[in-house]
């Protein structure tokens, strides 16, 4: 069996920060680690994902983090999932993320931006409230939890993911071969994120693999072939299919389990 060997610099606290990362340089390899990556399925796992948020933002954003004290409305929405990664030696959260899709409401980001047209009727899902602890184990836990949005999306039929990132945490984003939204616009101030500068960015699913070999990415490895038992995006139920929000063209469903 394959021991962790994913060797990452550069402290960081949230996804989208700029690092160097080295992953399995083989196909097939197999990773367990100390801790879990799965949905929030109860009270309790909420509780801890909320834990681990407002703790993350509040290195960054205290302002930010003072509104996160307790779960907030969208978390318990439909076609909304959220991530808990949890240690294995004492069930302490480690990280969480969160992914609005537009299954059965407007993405939040679209209170802000309008999308462009070549995102319109698709599948989408927004990458949002993304926190990990610090040091080590941290960058290895917002890595694990990239892999699992990812997986999540190409489960849920997902076309493009969609994150709106602040400087510098959109460098990460970069790296991962997200585009921009809005080329040429810079960073833009979004109303429902009290008009703090984002850079607005999307990533295409269907097409990572294929864009990740051109690039030669360190990544792809990891992402598409090492197979991690610790992680679990998969949900228990599906209700009734449902085209994307304002659409009447059928897509899969993307949504909370």
């Amino acid at each position: 069996m394959y021991e962790p060997n994913i060797l990452v610099s550069r402290s960081s606290i949230m996804l989208g920060e700029p690092m160097a990362i080295h992953a399995p340089s083989y196909a097939g390899a197999e990773e367990r680690l100390p801790f879990t990556v799965r949905l929030v399925r109860t009270e309790e796992d909420l509780r801890k994902a909320v834990q681990i948020r407002q703790s993350a933002y509040a290195r960054h954003m205290p302002t930010v983090a003072n509104k996160l004290q307790m779960p907030e409305a969208v978390d318990t929405q439909e076609g909304v999932a959220v991530f808990l990664a949890e240690s294995k030696v004492d069930g302490s959260p480690l990280g969480t993320a969160r992914i609005q899709t537009n299954q059965f409401q407007p993405l939040a980001l679209e209170q802000s931006v309008q999308l462009p047209h070549w995102l319109q009727g698709k599948s989408l899902a927004h990458v949002s409230r993304l926190g990990v602890v610090q040091g080590g184990i941290g960058r290895l836990v917002k890595l694990m939890l990239f892999k699992g949005l990812f997986k999540y999306w190409e489960q849920n039929g997902i076309d493009w993911a969609v994150v709106a990132a602040r400087t510098p945490l959109d460098r990460m984003y970069e790296q991962l071969l997200f585009q921009d939204m809005f080329p040429g616009q810079g960073y833009v101030p979004l109303p429902h994120m009290d008009n703090v500068p984002h850079r607005v960015m999307a990533f295409e699913v269907a097409t990572a693999n294929e864009r990740w070999a051109r690039s030669q990415h360190p990544l792809r490895n990891f992402m598409v072939y090492t197979r991690h038992p610790d992680l679990d995006v998969r949900v228990l139920a599906r209700p009734t299919q449902r085209p994307p929000y304002g659409t009447a063209e059928p897509a899969p469903l993307g949504y909370r389990a």
